[in-house]
């Protein structure tokens, strides 16, 4: 496999890093069988995991292109960089926001 195609599935798996809490809100909103809190408590690991999947593969095809002669796909492992950063950002907000919400509602409850 080369960098440039390493990079493009790094790309794919960051996109749907970034994607999976959005789609996760769009579920919610237009389902009624599907609760945002729900919705939100499975789509922050399944981000988290895309983005880590798409951060290894964004390492793997820098490793390749930076032993490479010709530096073809450099801006696709540029991409991938992007979205896997910003998917791991999102997720790690998602998580935070999570457990903020978790610390609100058992402090509510027990007071």
């Amino acid at each position: 496999m080369s960098s440039s195609s390493e990079a493009r599935l790094a790309a794919f798996f960051g996109a749907l890093a970034v994607l999976a809490i959005p789609a996760a809100g769009a579920a919610a909103a237009y389902s009624t069988k599907v609760k945002l809190l729900d919705a939100v408590y499975v789509a922050v690991p399944v981000a988290f995991v895309l983005a880590l999947v798409a951060f290894s593969l964004y390492r793997r095809a820098r490793a390749k292109l930076e032993r490479s002669v010709r530096r073809r796909g450099q801006g696709s492992v540029r991409a991938a960089r992007l979205l896997a950063f910003a998917g791991l950002y999102l997720a790690l907000t998602g998580a935070l926001a999570l457990g903020f919400y978790a610390l609100l509602h058992v402090a509510s409850s027990s007071g």
